[in-house]
């Protein structure tokens, strides 16, 4: 469920007056706007406002031909029925948002005194205006900071005015506590502060159209035309009917924010719970197993010994660090390199099935790492040879990749070729640990690490092994800014083998497992 979307319609619903049911006893909104004029002419006769802030207020409202006119302070009218976004019920009435409150902007006291800064006065920046209600901010003012500043008080409106977000979204908020603002929100201090949650909900219900109609595209970040969004017409009910229509939205809101964090806990549960299978995976406890099936030992042995015939036959060179894995009769593992042989009973990390055994990831296939051509040489790119970086790991099958390089690039670097259905693991920066499945021939660059020719594990098995490693390898991951992860440790890594025949079915029901799971994440989107 889309609950940006529900939380939206909910607000769109609730300013044009479908929210709730109209009452006729209701006064119309007309007395409640009357209340407000009279109220600022009061505040003039005792000095708390000029009279040249209110001299360009008008009245709106619906001629005998049910047109809507608006009539300014030199008593001209004008009809502004192409202005008006959509139908109000009866008794509500249009009103600009500059009739119904007087606005003022922010700046950022000098940086460079100290004396200015870390006090206990908010100073309210687009990085606060992350929720509805500000009552804290990441910077804050001393009292001496705060002298050059207008402090707004309590039920202020804050809007955002120049900011990249703007791109995406209006940010409004309402002030809770005392506050100052920089110079990227404006102030919106209502007359009557009481309606700050309903012209909070009003903005809100427009977002979309107020960004389309009043932000513009500056040299750096979007702005706000706020000399003609202070004239935005906003949907005024009675003074009962935004009663009644906060308590809607207050309780449409709470049911909105429990589908929300019951969506997280779910989305948690589905991260844990393919943690869980493939914990199950790899230690033999998912499927039960056959004692018809070929055990690990005898399989690994078979392939050492078609090595040794190769090497006789002087078809393959012999691997002096080749690792040979055992257990002796003490029930201890040991390892076999060169001839040197060293207990490694502190490296087990589990105890296997009677059928499994381990094994280095090394000595399972030929792994190899990538290169990047130089990019000052646009003849080795745009080519038909499709070039994987750690960006493109997907978790997944790779179907497609941006990048292709030339066969010059291939002929004259150290790129390699790798084949369809190689299994690929990140080493560098934040990707450390993510894999993927070459659904092609394909080549890569130097942060994967590739294992070609699997033997004596199918390539699936050995992926779902790496995805359930991720954390292991993130941990082992060494350096500053980017940290990184190199092909001997991954090659050193330890690996538990199934029988072959066992892990063709893990993998089945590894795959059905994460395919339910996936419509569940997808059901949460």
């Amino acid at each position: 469920m889309d609950t940006k979307a529900l939380r939206q319609k909910v607000l769109d619903l609730a300013i044009r007056g479908k929210l709730v049911p109209q009452n006729p006893n209701d006064e119309p909104a007309s007395v409640l706007l009357e209340r407000i004029r009279q109220q600022k002419q009061q505040m003039v006769k005792e000095g708390k406002l000029k009279a040249k802030d209110i001299k360009n207020d008008t009245i709106i409202f619906v001629g005998e031909d049910n047109l809507h006119y608006e009539k300014f302070a030199d008593d001209s009218v004008k009809c502004i029925e192409d202005e008006i976004p959509f139908e109000l019920p009866d008794g509500w009435a249009w009103e600009r948002l500059s009739n119904l409150a007087s606005f003022s902007g922010g700046k950022t006291p000098s940086t460079s005194r100290s004396e200015y800064w870390d006090g206990d006065i908010l100073w309210v920046t687009s990085k606060d205006m992350k929720s509805k209600y500000i009552t804290s901010s990441q910077l804050r003012l001393s009292t001496l900071g705060a002298e050059q500043m207008q402090m707004y008080q309590p039920d202020t409106l804050l809007l955002v005015t120049r900011s990249g977000i703007l791109r995406h979204t209006l940010p409004v908020a309402i002030l809770k506590e005392c506050a100052t603002i920089n110079q990227d929100l404006k102030a919106i201090i209502l007359y009557m502060p009481q309606l700050a949650e309903y012209i909070y909900v009003c903005l809100k219900g427009m977002e979309t159209q107020l960004l389309l109609k009043y932000t513009k595209s500056g040299t750096t970040v979007e702005n706000v035309n706020f000399d003609e969004f202070q004239k935005v017409l906003l949907p005024i009910p009675s003074i009962q009917q935004i009663d009644r229509i906060m308590s809607s939205t207050g309780s449409a809101e709470s049911v909105v924010s429990t589908i929300e964090d019951d969506k997280a806990a779910l989305a948690d549960y589905v991260i844990k719970a393919k943690s869980k299978i493939l914990y199950l995976a790899i230690r033999g406890q998912l499927v039960p197993q056959d004692p018809a099936d070929e055990p690990a030992a005898v399989l690994l042995e078979r392939i050492r010994a078609e090595k040794e015939e190769l090497i006789k036959q002087g078809k393959l060179k012999r691997d002096k660090k080749e690792s040979v894995i055992f257990r002796g009769e003490d029930n201890s593992y040991y390892e076999k390199i060169g001839g040197k042989v060293v207990n490694i009973d502190d490296e087990i990390p589990f105890e296997l099935p009677d059928s499994w055994f381990w094994c280095r990831l090394g000595n399972i296939g030929d792994w190899q790492t990538g290169a990047t051509p130089n990019r000052r040489k646009p003849e080795y790119y745009e080519g038909a040879i499709p070039w994987i970086k750690t960006g493109d790991l997907n978790n997944g099958y790779i179907t497609e990749v941006p990048e292709a390089i030339t066969e010059l690039a291939l002929a004259e670097t150290s790129v390699k070729v790798i084949p369809s259905n190689t299994v690929i693991v990140a080493m560098y920066g934040a990707t450390i640990g993510k894999v993927g499945i070459t659904t092609f021939e394909s080549t890569t660059n130097q942060a994967c690490c590739a294992c070609c020719n699997p033997q004596a594990v199918r390539g699936k098995y050995l992926f779902y092994y790496l995805m359930s490693h991720k954390e292991v390898f993130v941990s082992m991951a060494e350096g500053g800014a980017q940290p990184n992860i190199s092909k001997e440790k991954i090659v050193a890594t330890l690996i538990p083998i199934p029988p072959y025949d066992e892990q063709t079915r893990i993998t089945k029901i590894v795959e059905a497992s994460f395919s339910i799971l996936d419509r569940v994440e997808k059901s949460l989107s």
